[in-house]
């Protein structure tokens, strides 16, 4: 098979440069077309310009967006962190004040002052009826406990063991109710106090 083979042009080639200058597109040095593609590649420049100012104008807003979302989730969960904590706080200083009275000796001084804060806040004018732990009761007798022998309006208070009154602690009946000073119910206001006063 030979490698070469004769083209046989039906004009002369003289005539190709003519031909390749009237083909559109064909490559020119006449300034018309250095003008358009100067214009066209401005038109470009600016169109591309145009699309990227767009682009970052829209990226800049979703950025804007997303960062007040953030704010405003860390702001939700600074408010939630907060009470939490308050919460944890409370009920770890709680915890802590009832194993520091829960591991404190009960004496019959601490029992006595509890019976005169309760009848501080009863009227002194009425029966009372002092409600004791069993083994307090006992202790304050063994005792010769001077509370046992207060006096109210002339009468003498009447003094009762209870199982219901936990150690160091005491309820006061009253013609209008009971007034209940027990260590838990202390506890118990100290705790809903703290809670207020937070919120």
């Amino acid at each position: 098979m030979p490698l070469r083979e004769t083209i046989q042009l039906g004009r002369p080639i003289r005539d190709a440069r003519a031909l390749i200058a009237a083909t559109p597109g064909a490559a020119s040095d006449s300034p018309h077309n250095a003008a358009t593609e100067q214009a066209a590649y401005e038109r470009g420049k600016q169109e591309g310009e145009r699309a990227l100012s767009e682009q970052l104008l829209r990226q800049r807003g979703e950025l804007i967006e997303l960062q007040n979302g953030v704010l405003k989730s860390l702001n939700a969960s600074i408010t939630t962190v907060t009470a939490d904590c308050e919460g944890a706080m409370i009920a770890l200083a709680m915890e802590i004040a009832g194993k520091l009275v829960a591991e404190m000796p009960i004496t019959p001084d601490m029992v006595e002052g509890a019976v005169r804060e309760a009848l501080a806040s009863v009227e002194q004018n009425s029966k009372l009826t002092v409600l004791l732990n069993p083994i307090d009761f006992e202790m304050l007798q063994t005792t010769n406990a001077p509370v046992l022998l207060t006096d109210v309006g002339g009468e003498r208070m009447k003094f009762q063991p209870s199982p219901q009154v936990t150690r160091g602690g005491c309820m006061i009946q009253t013609n209008f109710g009971i007034v209940d000073a027990r260590r838990e119910t202390k506890l118990e206001a100290l705790k809903q106090s703290l809670e207020h006063g937070c919120h």
